[in-house]
């Protein structure tokens, strides 16, 4: 199967053009995985520090790693007021299974800490290819597992425990839900799944979507699941949760994606089959918004719609009104 080309010149609104012209050409280009790194740590360190507000603590943490692996990194945003059996968030960020740290999102965690009263805890999994299939995912469940044993010493409720993700942090996040619910625990609230990369296949027409190394393409694509795969076969489903049979008792999911993301067609059937398994499921599809647009181009009235409707539907989920 193949699909259209997604244009930007013409499918961008001018804020969004003008944005995405001023990335580097080859941001996204991962022919040599060493190299595309040290771009994006000469970005980021052209970027302002995150500054973290006074009445959020910050904290790294080893936790164990689970069958003999290494211990994993943590990072604890809990607010210094945090009200009593607060609600707890696993968040994992994105990287296409190569990139990546938890300092790309100590911007956000401090802010979702902040905004729902609750403990985020960031875990900087091990990256592909030096660490393929199954090190990163065992990372994230091994920092759900230690997050719901120490909840009380957190502050945090054991039954109120949500996980969420951004692009490969999403499939990671949809993976480590499976895998928590086939191993009996621990028991999760919520799933927050933006732009989630779930499907190894690149096959969905909206896969041969965008050639565009300014941002997540085709290739770059291919080359991280290859990475992560690392020619594991069969590929379980816990490594590309698109293709489980069974998305029953699963957390109830809201997953959001722009129409010109390569992962639209793949976040809106896994949507769809969330559903169709009887799980409750909130989908978000944002028109003229590429992968990631939501954060590079946080100004444009899109992106302010796209926040809202995600503060709100994770409030929801952590801070029930009913």
């Amino acid at each position: 199967m193949t699909g259209r080309k997604f244009d930007f010149k013409t499918e961008l609104d001018e804020m969004h053009r003008s944005v995405l012209s001023v990335l580097p050409e080859k941001l996204l280009d991962l022919t040599d995985i060493s190299v595309t790194r040290a771009g994006l740590d000469a970005l980021m360190e052209q970027m302002p520090s995150a500054e973290i507000p006074s009445n959020i603590s910050v904290e790294d943490i080893h936790v164990p790693g689970i069958d003999g692996d290494p211990d994993v990194l943590v990072r604890v945003y809990k607010p210094v007021s945090l009200p009593a059996d607060a609600p707890g968030l696993l968040w994992i960020h994105g990287g296409g299974m190569v990139l990546g740290s938890v300092d790309m999102d100590d911007d956000l965690c401090p802010d979702m800490a902040e905004q729902h009263q609750c403990v985020v805890v960031s875990v900087d999994y091990r990256l592909a290819p030096e660490n393929p299939y199954p090190a990163p995912l065992h990372d994230c469940y091994a920092a759900l597992k230690w997050f719901a044993e120490n909840a009380n010493d957190l502050g945090v409720s054991s039954e109120r425990i949500a996980i969420g993700g951004a692009s490969a942090g999403g499939g990671l996040a949809a993976g480590t839900a499976l895998m928590a619910r086939d191993n009996g625990g621990p028991n999760l609230i919520f799933q927050l799944l933006v732009f989630p990369m779930l499907d190894h296949r690149n096959e969905t027409p909206s896969s041969f979507g965008v050639t565009d190394t300014r941002v997540w393409n085709r290739e770059a694509n291919l080359a991280g699941w290859a990475a992560y795969l690392n020619g594991v076969e069969p590929v379980p489903s816990y490594a590309s949760p698109s293709i489980a049979d069974n998305l029953s008792d699963l957390p109830p999911a809201y997953i959001n994606v722009g129409t010109l993301d390569i992962f639209i067609d793949e976040d809106i059937e896994y949507a769809q089959r969330l559903s169709q398994a009887g799980v409750p499921v909130e989908l978000h599809v944002y028109p003229g918004a590429f992968h990631g647009s939501n954060g590079f181009v946080a100004e444009s009235p899109l992106s302010i719609r796209w926040g809202a409707d995600q503060r709100g539907a994770l409030e929801e989920a952590l801070n029930p009104k009913t």
